[in-house]
C-alpha cells in the first residue's frame, strides 16, 4: 500500500475516520499541532499494528556496500524490517488501513530529508478507509524483508551507526536492553 502521485498516506487502526483533525502526539518533540501523513520512501514503516516497536532500514544514495552486506545481509535485500517475536501475533492479527490524503495540503518535516509530512489545518481523506490486508504478505511483496529478534536494540544500533537510511518507531515499547555479560 503506497501513495498514488500527488498523495500521501495516514495509516490506522480505525477505519471509521472522516476528517483528520491536528493534534499534538503523545510521542511528539515538538509543541505545535499537526495531521501527520507519510511518502511512497515512508510508508512502508507503518505497515504495523500501531504501537509495535520497530527498527527500519533500507539502502539510500550513501550506503556503503559492506554497511549493506552487514546488516542487510547477502540476499540482495534493498529494505530491512525488524520487530520482536512477542510482537508477531499481533502483525498477524491487526486490520490496518490507509487514507490516502491530497499531499498539496502538506509540508515536508524532518531535516536534512522529511520523513513525514504535516498539516495545521483539518484534512478530509479523498475517499474511504482502504484495507492494507495481510501485514507479513504486503512485506514480501513489497519485497522487504521482515526479521523477527529476540531484542530490537543490538540491530537499531547496528543501524544507526551505520550508512544506511533507516527510522525506528515505537522503541519506547520495545523490550529493556540486554545488559552485556
Amino acid at each position: 500500500m503506497i501513495p498514488a502521485p500527488g498523495e500521501l498516506l495516514h495509516f490506522s487502526e480505525d477505519p471509521t475516520i472522516t476528517r483528520f483533525e491536528p493534534h499534538v502526539a503523545a510521542t511528539a518533540q515538538q509543541p505545535d499541532a499537526y495531521v501527520w501523513a507519510v511518502d511512497v520512501t515512508n510508508a512502508p514503516s507503518y505497515w504495523f499494528p500501531r504501537q509495535c516497536p520497530r527498527g527500519t532500514a533500507w539502502v539510500g544514495p550513501g550506503t556503503s556496500p559492506v554497511d549493506r552486506d552487514v546488516i542487510l545481509g547477502p540476499g540482495g535485500a534493498e529494505r530491512v524490517h525488524a520487530i520482536e517475536y512477542g510482537w508477531l501475533d499481533a502483525m498477524q492479527a491487526t486490520d490496518l488501513y490507509a487514507y490516502r490524503l491530497d499531499a498539496d495540503r502538506f509540508q515536508p518535516f524532518g531535516a536534512p530529508r522529511p520523513h513525514a509530512f504535516v498539516a495545521t489545518e483539518p484534512v478530509e481523506p479523498l475517499g474511504p478507509a482502504e484495507p492494507v490486508g495481510d501485514l507479513l504478505t504486503i512485506h514480501e511483496a513489497a519485497g522487504i524483508e521482515l526479521r523477527l529478534m529476540a531484542n530490537l536494540w543490538e540491530f537499531w544500533d547496528a543501524i544507526v551507526a551505520s550508512t544506511l537510511e533507516f527510522s525506528g518507531i515505537r522503541l519506547a515499547n520495545a523490550r529493556s536492553r540486554i545488559a552485556p555479560e
